[in-house]
């Protein structure tokens, strides 16, 4: 999400950082890149212009001048005024579902994913609300559309309303409304039909089903992919049906994002979610000031950290935290992590939210690493015995070649793997001595118990002179960071796509 876009400003503001002090020329340079950065990234150009200059403004002040690292005032007057740009009214991702069964209006062109999000807000509001949810396609034109609901919800444990043939959609509307009050349903989201364009027939009906359920919340789901069509399509609906949100699809893809930035802007209304995959759990907040510190290549350790907890289990990460403190980390602890980092989106998506790791992904990628690389060090700990597992120093020659044989791989990346586990247990003995220990701190702060220790807060030489202290560099001298939530040190000799 946003690749493109940070990376073109990453490299202005590296070279604003680097200068001691700033001229107003300096400034102005740098602004007419990033307002160049805008406009390719497919923000419109009203917004991008608005923005420069906001920033100009604030850029060429005396808070500037007088600033002892200008540089970065300049970054974070633009990550202010990004923030800005994108803040909708309310609590990110906040529904009105106050008095039950609240309806939910879903809408947008065909294409967009709109019924594969409506599945995703409504397994959300199960699991996170606690709230029953009822869906019902109303979508009567597109050939197998409620079946893919009905497939959707048995996915999901959700309940979905019966197909009953030859209804229109005012009759599903009215008759999902029963059906969630004489259920005891919470919310009933309502999929309406799509069209390839907006067009006078599409407009008539979801008015006509608006009028019909008074839907607390009309959200629009649009394909972040569309770039300013995305804004046209928003203003159109919120213009004849009237909006309260709208759901951005695919920014997971390689797009330029700039519906993001303009969406706010124009039409007024917020991004409440972002769909980045087809998985059912793939559904973000949109909260801008994280997506603010992505596009700035800040990171956003919050939502690592929720994902830490959404798939960490507290009693097995407690357990796992005390034996590592006492430096007993073996093979099952291993495999635990590398489990975790699967199941947190890979080396890729945990790099892309960990601050100042944005650029060293791209290292990565280029050095034709991949997730593939996790699955091999996985497959090979399968392939020990309970023992070997246990105490991976008792491991000789056959039995090596017998682990390497039953997962593989190759001798040489048993050895590469082994080496890997040498190092995190050192790293993790130095992360967890004393009462205050790095590891303790964020392990706690996963849990609750805590907070996160400020890595953000740190320099480059503060930076190195930790890794030097963990015993451990990853490519581009970033250190490792273990505990459940990082990546282990050693990966740059491993795996390496042939």
């Amino acid at each position: 999400m946003f690749e493109n876009l940070s990376e073109r400003l990453s490299g202005v503001f590296d070279r604003l950082t680097k200068q001691g002090a700033l001229s107003e020329d300096d400034v102005k340079t740098a602004l007419r890149e990033v307002r160049v950065a805008l406009l390719e990234a497919d923000v419109s150009l009203p917004v991008a212009r608005d923005f420069v200059k906001a920033v100009q403004e604030k850029a060429t002040g005396q808070a500037v001048t007088k600033s002892i690292t200008p540089g970065q005032q300049v970054v974070k007057i633009v990550h202010d005024a990004l923030i800005d740009t994108l803040r909708g009214e309310g609590e990110p991702g906040a529904l009105k579902i106050d008095s039950p069964p609240a309806p939910i209006l879903m809408v947008g062109l065909q294409g967009g994913g709109k019924t594969t999000t409506t599945a995703k807000l409504a397994k959300r509001l199960t699991e996170r609300d606690g709230k029953r949810v009822l869906m019902a396609s109303l979508d009567v034109n597109r050939p197998a559309a409620m079946e893919q609901l009905a497939i959707l919800g048995l996915q999901i444990g959700v309940d979905t309303l019966p197909i009953v043939k030859g209804e229109t959609p005012v009759q599903i509307a009215k008759r999902a409304k029963t059906q969630a009050n004489l259920g005891g349903y919470d919310v009933y989201m309502l999929d309406t039909a799509g069209r390839l364009s907006i067009d006078e027939e599409l407009m008539a009906q979801v008015e006509a089903v608006r009028d019909v359920t008074n839907p607390r919340e009309t959200i629009l789901v649009v394909d972040g992919l569309t770039g300013q069509d995305a804004v046209n399509t928003a203003q159109n609906f919120d213009d004849r049906i009237g909006i309260s949100g709208v759901v951005l699809t695919r920014m997971d893809g390689d797009g330029r994002g700039g519906a993001a930035l303009s969406m706010r802007a124009v039409t007024g209304k917020p991004i409440k979610f972002v769909g980045l995959g087809e998985k059912m759990d793939a559904l973000e907040t949109f909260e801008p000031d994280r997506i603010a510190g992505r596009i700035l290549g800040m990171g956003d350790i919050v939502s690592l950290v929720e994902k830490a907890q959404e798939t960490i289990e507290a009693e097995q990460a407690e357990k796992m935290m005390r034996r590592m403190t006492k430096g007993q980390f073996n093979m099952n602890d291993l495999r635990m992590q590398l489990e975790q980092m699967v199941k947190m989106g890979g080396m890729e998506g945990m790099m892309g939210m960990m601050p100042g790791m944005g650029k060293m992904a791209k290292q990565v990628q280029d050095a034709g690493f991949d997730d593939k690389v996790l699955k091999q060090q996985i497959a090979m700990i399968q392939s020990m015995t309970k023992k070997e597992r246990a105490a991976p120093q008792i491991l000789q020659a056959s039995r090596k070649k017998r682990i390497a044989r039953g997962s593989g791989m190759q001798v040489s990346d048993l050895n590469k793997l082994l080496k890997m586990h040498r190092q995190m247990s050192d790293m993790m003995k130095k992360l967890g001595k004393g009462k205050g220990g790095m590891l303790k701190q964020a392990m706690k702060g996963m849990f609750g118990k805590g907070g996160m220790p400020d890595m953000g807060s740190m320099d480059q030489a503060q930076l190195e002179a930790a890794a030097k202290q963990m015993g451990g560099k990853l490519p581009g001298g970033m250190p490792g960071m273990g505990g459940g939530m990082g990546l282990p040190p050693g990966l740059s000799g491993f795996g390496k796509k042939k």
